[in-house]
């Protein structure tokens, strides 16, 4: 008798998505097997972007003080029913405003130009939605948060890289070379992560140029994508470069996750630079896409809540503290740190295949971080750390850090 094989009722893509999972997904996985086999407190896991800093009380009380709105409301009025599909007016006229005093635009956003969204991430697929034709290209410079190759492919895009400087800034002639005829967009994500590292107003400038002669030369508009939910971690006073001052042809991608320690409540937006080309048509189309890809609209709760917060940050001062204590560390065992210019990461070199290295850190001493590998980084071997963590495990984990060190030499 002839044995046959079923085949899987899963489709091709999210298979292959799956075998090529993230390595901060697997980190993830690769952690909880090692805390149900050691107990959780003996594990230091510097692995994952999960902000630990609490909302502030003030803003507790805001929700519950919403809540309480609520109820002394007509019956009829249920503030949690559906809305325009792009959010609240009342709340993307207040993300309008935030934005024309941050983004300094040569025209006015309106609400018009603002659509909330289930985070950046979110924020990234509708933008992706709206832009991209099958076999269309975003570019993005390496490292680059892996979560980018899914969301083209999501909507028949490709992802595309170019080298960063040694310094790991933006390398314009880089970009240049990338950028071809099927080039829809450029992805940037600054605050950086896994890097840290703030890209520099010439830089983009530069960048900006090169855009535009490339317009030219193909005759097709390319937009500039800012993803930046990392906007307000930034350190030592630096300046985040405006996007939409910088270029027309621009969007901004943003959440309020890290900035207010929001992730699990999914709320973010989009913002349109109003000199950008059918500036109007493109709102049409980013709205419809936030409807049809099953967001519908962003969380109702959340979005009342981020708009009483725009510009306002939380544990800014605790990260920086973190920051400044594990590069001291670090750079006195001898290991090469780049100091991040903002977002709660550190990107450190290691001495041997980074992959080897983490390996030994999870196998030997129960310390968990990323491979540089995980963000598009072979044979640079760079780890990536997360110090949303309670300061008393960065502090664990330097003589694992240590003992590393010295084993290799």
């Amino acid at each position: 008798m002839v044995e046959t094989v079923r085949r899987s009722a899963i489709s091709r893509t999210m298979l292959d998505i799956e075998e090529h999972s993230s390595w901060i997904r697997k980190m993830f996985v690769e952690g909880a097997r090692l805390k149900a086999r050691v107990g959780a407190h003996n594990v230091i896991d510097l692995s994952l972007g999960n902000p630990d800093q609490p909302p502030s009380p003030k803003m507790i009380g805001t929700m519950v003080a919403l809540l309480q709105r609520e109820l002394q409301l007509d019956a009829g009025r249920n503030q949690h029913s559906y809305m325009p599909n792009a959010g609240f007016p009342e709340v993307r006229n207040r993300v309008a405003e935030y934005l024309n005093k941050t983004q300094n635009p040569a025209s006015a956003l309106t609400s018009e130009q603002v659509i909330m969204t289930c985070g950046a991430g979110g924020a990234l697929n509708v933008i992706f939605k709206a832009l991209l034709n099958p076999g269309d290209e975003v570019l993005t410079p390496d490292p680059f948060f892996p979560e980018y190759e899914f969301y083209a492919a999501n909507h028949g895009g490709k992802l595309v890289t170019a080298p960063t400087g040694a310094d790991f800034e933006l390398y314009p002639a880089a970009m240049e070379r990338a950028i071809g005829p099927r080039t829809k967009a450029i992805l940037i994500n600054s605050p950086n992560n896994p890097t840290g590292v703030i890209y520099q107003e010439k830089t983009l400038r530069d960048l900006a140029d090169i855009i535009r002669q490339k317009e030219n030369e193909y005759d097709q508009d390319i937009f500039l994508v800012a993803d930046q939910p990392y906007a307000g971690l930034v350190f030592d006073g630096a300046r985040l470069p405006s996007i939409f001052e910088i270029f027309p042809h621009s969007l901004l991608a943003s959440s309020f996750s890290k900035d207010l320690s929001l992730a699990g409540e999914r709320i973010g937006y989009i913002g349109i630079n109003p000199s950008a080309p059918d500036a109007q048509a493109l709102a049409n189309a980013l709205i419809t896409a936030n409807r049809i890809l099953g967001f519908v609209n962003a969380p109702a709760l959340a979005q009342r809540l981020a708009a009483e917060y725009l510009g306002e940050v939380v544990g800014l001062e605790e990260y920086q503290s973190r920051r400044n204590l594990m590069y001291a560390a670090l750079t006195d065992m001898g290991y090469e740190v780049l100091k991040p210019q903002g977002t709660f990461y550190m990107w450190v070199k290691t001495p041997i295949d980074d992959l080897v290295f983490v390996e030994k850190a999870r196998d030997e001493h129960n310390l968990l971080a990323v491979p540089g590998r995980g963000f598009g980084q072979r044979g640079q071997n760079h780890i990536r750390l997360a110090l949303c963590v309670p300061q008393s495990d960065l502090l664990r984990s330097l003589p694992a850090f240590q003992a590393l060190a010295k084993s290799m030499g």
